[in-house]
């Protein structure tokens, strides 16, 4: 790879960031890198760089023990293209297993996430749809208690050869790695000299934004661009949160590095109108392109897309709820991920550049009380409880979106993609 003069410095900032902003890593708990996510098993062999950045950062800050789960994402696509359909029901419950003994002690999880985003496309359907029931189902083990905020956890990137090398088609393999690799720093706010300082007082104006959302209680938002005409409800006592969440022992930390948005859960029952994706989105190996949904009283009753129809409809099936949403986001067009001009084929990045919409589980938290709810009051108060959790953009600098008052005003909240209200 071709590095920059900078490039370890840029590292090593990124490491401080994601221990000390991204998961406020505390002295005595210890940290897995790689517990398995979505579509992926464990950490990409490429990021060995910043895996020993982390670690390091990480003792620096006295964690009892930092471990790696590896993974290699060509032995996916081996498996799906060499074996029976019988064996896509097989799965490493021992990686879910360890990542889970990790949450119950209240230790430390970083994702990396970082894939070729067509590493699947072209292989049998079939494969890939038993190969994707039974790893949502195994995956929502670890997701639902992450999103129950049993412990501190994040979601991060790295540049490896397969993805850079579809965000910047145009540059050889080296190359298109180092200017991913420095995309990132820029979008990570690691260019600047204490990119530490910097996180704090982004999540700060984040958290007012959530708080002046929270305080106006509306009982829904209408989004009206190009392609979409979505009104999505909000149910009584809906919160919004931005980026820094806090775990049932309360420890602060930022789920998401980058991360741009404030957002909320909407009631699963009042989602009505039609919504076109303004991104491809990249879930589990395969893309899926120019997609459109349409809602009646909170269901997916019509679901098209140009590139990789079949890979959304398996997202819609993976239960009852995935045809519902689970979270509504807001992100101004002018965050840095969407001003630097790039697409990277990522949700981690591409959410942070625009609105978007998740097909699926609800967060607890984004309602009053929501963790202490038996299943059924968080149904009946509107919740979405899912095995998946699909996020897809929607927003644009053509993207006008009102708050709905419980007396039916409508208050502008965003404007041609940017905040319509000052905090």
């Amino acid at each position: 790879m071709i590095l920059r003069s900078d490039f370890e410095r840029n590292l090593e900032k990124y490491a401080e960031v994601i221990v000390k902003i991204g998961l406020n890593l505390q002295p005595g708990q210890r940290l897995i890198i790689g517990a398995p996510f979505f579509g992926t098993d464990g950490t990409p062999v490429e990021a060995y760089h910043l895996v020993r950045k982390i670690t390091q950062a990480a003792y620096q800050a006295r964690a009892k023990y930092v471990g790696v789960n590896w993974d290699d994402e060509e032995l996916q696509r081996i498996r799906v293209s060499s074996a029976s359909l019988e064996s896509m029901h097989e799965f490493a419950e021992w990686k879910n297993r360890a990542a889970i003994e990790y949450v119950d002690n209240q230790d430390a999880i970083v994702m990396v996430l970082a894939q070729n985003p067509a590493l699947l496309s072209g292989l049998d359907a079939q494969k890939l749809e038993a190969k994707q029931k039974v790893e949502t189902e195994q995956f929502h083990k670890l997701f639902s208690k992450l999103a129950a905020g049993v412990t501190n956890w994040l979601v991060v990137g790295a540049s490896i050869t397969s993805w850079a090398t579809k965000v910047f088609p145009n540059l050889e393999q080296d190359e298109a790695k180092a200017r991913l690799w420095d995309t990132l720093f820029q979008v990570c706010r690691i260019n600047q000299d204490d990119p530490v300082a910097e996180w704090k007082r982004h999540v700060t104006d984040l958290d007012k934004r959530a708080e002046y959302l929270t305080s106006k209680r509306y009982s829904a938002l209408k989004f009206k661009s190009p392609g979409t005409d979505l009104t999505i409800g909000l149910p009584d006592g809906h919160i919004w949160h931005s980026g820094s969440l806090t775990t049932q022992n309360g420890l602060t930390f930022t789920a998401n590095i980058p991360t741009e948005e404030v957002f909320t859960m909407p009631h699963k029952q009042r989602i009505d109108g039609m919504v076109t994706s303004t991104k491809p989105l990249s879930y589990q190996g395969r893309l899926i392109e120019k997609f459109t949904l349409k809602f009646s009283k909170g269901r997916v009753i019509q679901a098209t897309a140009e590139t990789g129809e079949d890979a959304l409809n398996n997202i819609l099936k993976s239960d009852e709820a995935s045809r519902s949403l689970g979270e509504v986001s807001l992100v101004p067009h002018s965050s840095p991920i969407s001003q630097c001009g790039v697409l990277f084929y990522n949700s981690l990045f591409d959410e942070n550049a625009s609105d978007h919409l998740a097909l699926g589980n609800a967060y607890r938290f984004s309602i009053k009380d929501g963790e202490l709810m038996s299943a059924e009051e968080f149904a009946a108060a509107g919740g979405n409880e899912s095995m998946t959790h699909a996020d897809f953009m929607i927003g644009s600098s053509e993207m006008n979106v009102d708050g709905v008052t419980s007396d039916g005003t409508a208050e502008a909240v965003m404007r041609n993609g940017e905040w319509a209200f000052k905090v």
